[in-house]
């Protein structure tokens, strides 16, 4: 078996330590089989349903915008979703705010 290379600095010299791969020049450590859970990941809305990209939702509570006065308020229509690893795991674009990311866990299917 071949141990790839650091993804961090692309060293060859990684090498494994338990379930883990380390790189002795940049001390990054990883598992391949995060790499390969976080592509298997199932996304659910807030119903159970599984989502998808290219997907509509409706917000099903009102979302503050981080860093700004703006609001999010339920029942705002999202067209065209795009899903991404990592806790805000919904891309899209919303009329008047622009691009966010949100949870799905306050989302709907439409």
């Amino acid at each position: 078996m071949s141990i790839p290379p650091c993804p961090s600095c692309k060293s060859p010299y990684a090498y494994e330590d338990g379930t883990l791969l380390v790189c002795p020049e940049c001390a990054h450590e990883w598992s391949t089989a995060a790499d390969v859970d976080a592509v298997d990941a199932v996304i659910r809305d807030a119903f159970g349903a599984i989502l998808s990209n290219g997907d509509s939702l409706t917000v099903i509570k009102d979302l503050k915008v981080k860093g700004s006065s703006l609001v999010v308020k339920v029942g705002t229509k999202v067209k065209n979703i795009r899903i991404v690893p990592g806790d805000h795991d919904i891309e899209c674009k919303i009329d008047g705010i622009g691009a966010m990311q949100l949870k799905s866990e306050f989302v709907k299917k439409a």
